[in-house]
């Protein structure tokens, strides 16, 4: 069977508009006051059905609207776009269908349109728990209407995720862990915990540069945040199957993991990417960031992408071990093996095996609790 077998099949579905740009964020996300939904609906159509001609038959295990707010499309669009995927290829058993939504008041009303559409799975930025960092971090909901909207999220879907962003500007350990608690209190079966990052190009990014972006917990504090978030998230029934991902067992992101165990997934909307096998070749996609010149190119050939990049297996191997290896269940070697002429070399995965660093057999690798944390120094030393 081809390769990406092992990972399975999703869509991905990119909606590029949101309300306002929050600072910390280097998505290919854009304000637009005014959007032509029907023209959007169908451009995302037309698209779907050019990468379902690319592919032929196949059975779709999830599809995730991401973006961008996806929230802020209308429910109408997302029950075509749903329907249409099933008729251009077919759903497997009990398909995931996740929706990325902010939680204001406003989006929140809409969630029962959106379950009717066929979402099952809700995934929501809340990003903090209090009003004060909510407003820092350039949130346009409150606190109260977060838990207002996971509330009414609950009854309206069988999975509802949220987000939060630790390692903020003047929050310690202690706080975190109280928030941490707080969210865990609330019953959740899948949470997202991201440590927050200063990425170029972004608003907190300028204000780094500058020496403006006061009050960041010290490395060694945000390190011991990671660790005992994860210990906080095994004592609820959490476990850290990834990086900065915590679920009940079952309630894994399904789309995700498809990413992490480098299935084959489509790309759909602006700046979306995808990897496809087409006649047993891995192929990378990817299309133009810009909603305006991906909606031209929609109109002009049928699609928004760039030229297709053909993925050599020395390539394939690379992406397969940064994926998985951010698995806490870790990489197949005998599937990195087919995919390159070159293992990893022995003397590397011993050493970072007597460092306790890794976990490794003849068939797998994952990294130990201690070597966690510094997983792109362990990829480093892998891949060199």
């Amino acid at each position: 069977m081809d390769d990406w077998q092992h990972g399975g099949f999703g869509v991905y579905i990119h909606w590029p508009f949101c309300l306002a740009k929050c600072p910390y964020c280097d998505f290919n996300s854009h304000v637009s006051r005014e959007i032509d939904h029907a023209a959007w609906r169908e451009a995302l159509l037309t698209e779907l059905r050019q990468q379902a001609a690319l592919t032929g038959p196949r059975k779709v295990d999830t599809v995730f609207f991401g973006g961008g707010t996806p929230s802020l499309m209308q429910p109408e669009t997302v029950a075509a776009l749903i329907d249409e995927i099933g008729k251009l290829w077919s759903y497997g058993n009990n398909p995931e269908i996740t929706l990325e939504a902010n939680p204001t008041s406003v989006e929140a009303g809409k969630f029962s349109d959106f379950s009717k559409a066929g979402v099952n799975r809700i995934s929501m930025g809340i990003q903090a728990l209090n009003d004060t960092d909510l407003k820092a971090l350039g949130r346009m909901h409150s606190a109260k209407e977060a838990l207002r909207a996971f509330d009414i999220a609950k009854t309206q879907f069988d999975r509802v995720s949220f987000d939060l962003i630790y390692a903020r500007q003047k929050q310690t350990t202690k706080s975190w862990f109280a928030e941490l608690r707080q969210a865990l209190d609330l019953a959740v079966d899948h949470l997202s915990l991201y440590q927050l990052t200063i990425e170029q190009g972004t608003r907190f990014g300028e204000l780094y540069e500058k020496g403006k972006l006061k009050h960041l917990p010290p490395t060694d504090e945000a390190a011991d945040m990671y660790l005992g978030t994860r210990e906080i998230c095994a004592e609820y029934g959490l476990e850290g199957y990834e990086t900065s991902n915590y679920a009940r067992s079952g309630a894994e992101s399904r789309h995700n993991l498809i990413y992490w165990r480098y299935g084959d997934y489509a790309g759909i909307g602006p700046g979306a990417h995808a990897r496809l096998t087409l006649d047993g070749q891995r192929t990378a996609l990817h299309t133009y960031l810009s909603p305006q010149a991906w909606l031209d190119s929609v109109a002009n050939h049928g699609h928004g992408m760039h030229p297709p990049e053909l993925l050599a297996a020395e390539d394939q191997a690379i992406e397969y071990l940064m994926m998985s290896m951010r698995l806490t269940e870790g990489s197949d070697l005998r599937r990195y093996n087919t995919l390159t002429e070159h293992p990893l070399s022995p003397e590397r995965v011993n050493h970072l095996k007597d460092l306790g660093m890794i976990n490794a057999t003849d068939s797998g690798l994952k990294t130990t609790a201690k070597g966690r944390p510094l997983l792109n120094s362990i990829l480093s030393e892998l891949l060199r």
